[in-house]
Parts: C-alpha cells; structure tokens; sequence
C-alpha cells in the first residue's frame, strides 16, 4: 500500500512542478550580464577610491598623511575599477 502511494506521488512530481515550486531560474531568463558587473565593479571603484582620498583630507588634524592601509585600500579600488572597466566592453554575456 505504501509503495503503491509513493508510486503515485512520484507520478505527479515532474521536473516542472519542481521547478515551479522552487522558484529557481529557467533557462531563458538571465542572471547578471559582464557589462552590469563590469559597471558595478567601476562604481564601486571609483566611488571607494574617491572615499579613501577624502578621508585623508577630511582629518586634516591627523599628521602623516596616506598609511600603508590606506595605500592597500586605494590599490584595491583602483584594481576593481580597472577590472570593472575592462568587463564592460564584454557586453551582456552571462557573467
């Protein structure tokens, strides 16, 4: 009797239905594309290197001008700007 249930539950449990139920993403719909991405990352590296700088001037009152966290800080910025940059000509590829 147990099998003969199960049987049937299994019947009506297609790939479909699964798919449906769990909400996950068919094959004509699109995650992010390389330029979204690229243009995110330049955002964000711009706006972050930017930010760095004007903490510096901002504290004015701080003497010793940039450290070497800051330093890295603004390497890693300007390196997700330049990546960020160089993904947006890829056009809309899935990333």
């Amino acid at each position: 009797m147990v099998i003969i249930a199960s049987a049937r539950a299994r019947k009506h449990f297609t790939a479909r239905l699964m798919l449906t139920k769990l909400g996950i993403m068919e094959e004509h719909e699109r995650g992010v594309s390389k330029r979204q991405l690229g243009a995110f990352m330049a955002l964000v590296g711009i706006i972050g290197f930017g930010a760095i700088l004007a903490i510096d001037v901002v504290d004015v009152g701080r003497e010793g001008g940039i450290g070497p966290a800051q330093t890295i800080a603004l390497a890693l910025m300007a390196v997700c700007a330049i990546i960020g940059l160089s993904l947006i000509p890829l056009g809309d590829a899935p990333a």
